[in-house]
Formats: structure tokens, sequence, C-alpha cells
């Protein structure tokens, strides 16, 4: 049960929203914006959320697109992760998405609550980072289109008034080739001891990563050396580890030594399948 009351808004556009979000803030509140609202709910009982107005997003409609347009897939934010897998536009968040928590969360857990929650797996922003898409965030100064990775550091950076309507990936990402594994040491919908998804882009591959550190990462510097095919596969995946931030995840899924070699296994079998068991 959650130990404070909230006032609850659901508005039917994006100034709405925004709009509704100033005016409390200038009244001395605190508000949230909300789509599926699992992990308010869940740490507004551990008293790690606190706030006493939810704004929920779900009706705008900019936030329930899941389509083409202009040679784009358009990712509404408070689309639940079930939806990827029955609509499945995008192969490799239909992957990674059904890989995130049951089902029967995966109805309610939204991308947008996903990529922007402070529970710092956040797998479903790893898809997104490799296929180089733009983010769509509203705020008060209205609706700014910005490259994903101009305003993803360890996390979304938004600012307190703003929130995430969509996102935009360019179909031809849509037909890469790619791999997507979640690795756990408990049971089948425990929380992940690490995922890495990668796509093949003109003959490079790209690797994203989450629960590795406490939040979702691509590194560029990796992958140069992961690309780098004189050395054999278990070299490259060592030698990348220069390239990992930190602090690397030591925690009760796994101590951070564990974490690193099944990481480096998990990448020497992603290496074999993009290039072929060449006995390296």
């Amino acid at each position: 049960m959650i130990s404070f009351d909230f006032e609850y808004y659901r508005p039917k556009s994006i100034k709405e929203a925004t709009d509704l979000y100033q005016n409390l803030a200038s009244r001395g509140g605190k508000p949230i914006y909300y789509s599926g609202g699992t992990e308010i709910i869940t740490l507004g009982r551990l008293n790690r959320v606190y706030t006493d107005a939810v704004i929920d997003i779900k009706s705008i409609p900019e936030t329930q697109t899941w389509g083409f347009h202009n040679n784009e897939l358009i990712t509404g934010s408070a689309l639940p992760l079930s939806i990827f897998n029955e609509k499945n536009y995008f192969p490799l968040l239909a992957e990674t998405a059904r890989e995130i928590a049951d089902y029967t969360s995966r109805i309610k857990i939204t991308i947008g609550g996903n990529i922007c929650g402070q529970i710092f797996y956040r797998e479903g922003i790893l898809p997104f980072l490799l296929t180089d898409s733009d983010v769509l965030i509203a705020g008060s100064k209205g609706v700014k289109r910005k490259p994903l990775k101009e305003v993803f550091d360890q996390k979304l950076m938004l600012e307190r008034e703003e929130f995430l309507v969509q996102l935009a990936t360019k179909k031809i990402y849509m037909e890469m080739p790619f791999l997507s594994v979640k690795k756990r040491q408990q049971w089948k919908t425990g929380y992940p001891l690490l995922t890495v998804a990668s796509l093949k882009k003109d003959g490079f591959l790209r690797f994203a990563f989450s629960g590795v550190c406490p939040f979702p990462f691509r590194s560029e510097q990796m992958e140069t050396v992961l690309n780098s095919r004189t050395q054999p596969y278990e070299e490259r995946a060592l030698a990348s580890f220069d390239y990992l931030p930190q602090p690397i995840l030591n925690d009760i899924e796994g101590s951070n030594e564990y974490r690193l070699f099944v990481l480096k296994n998990t990448i020497v079998d992603f290496l074999k399948k993009f290039e072929g068991d060449e006995n390296k």
C-alpha cells in the first residue's frame, strides 16, 4: 500500500499535460508523469518515490502511436511492452522486450516507463541505442526532436517538466541482422544478470549492454575492439573490457567477477554467430 495520497489527472493532449505540470509545480506541487505506473507503485510502497499529483499520459494520442511514417517506425512512449511481439514491426525490440519481466507485467509496463525508470536495467533502451533512433520530448517550450545519443548519458536526460513522447527509428534498421540475449542466474523471470543486444550494420557489429553497470550503455570504443578480426574471439572480448564504464555491478544477482565472466562468454557467442566459427 502507498503511504501517501495524490491527485490523478489524465490529459488528452501534450499541451494539456505540460500546462498541467507547470500549474501544479508553480503551486508547490510535486507532480509525476505516469504511463504504466508499475515502478511508481513499487517504489512508492518502499517510500522511494513521493508525489502529490500523477499526470497519466496514456490518453495522449501521440504516446500510443505504433507504425511507420515517412520510412520511420514511430514508437509511442505509453505503449505496453507486450505489443511489440503482437505487432512485430521491430524484431530486435520485440526480442529484447519479451525478456523483460513476465507477460502479465509486460501488459502494464510501458516502453517509456522502462526507459525513464529508476530501476537500473532499463533494457528497453538497447534497441534504440543500436539503431541511431531519435526521441521526441515534450516540455514547457513545446516538443523537440533530438538524436537519442545526444540526450542519453546513463539515463535519458529530461528536465523535470519534460516527458518522453515518442521514439523514431529508420525503417532500414528493421531488416538488419541482430541478436539479443538475457542471462539470469536464478529463475526464468527474475531480475537479469545482464542483457546483451547487438546489430550488424554494413558488416560492423554494434553492441549495447544492460546489467553490467548500474545503467544501460553502448560503447563505440568497445565496438572498435570487438570488430578487430585480427584477434581471436576471446582476446577481443577481454580487450574490450578496458573500455567498460565503471563501476561493474556487484550485487545479489551476481558478483562483478561473475558478471564479467558471463559477459565475456556471451560476447564470444555473439561473435561466433555473426562471423561464423572459424576455429579461432
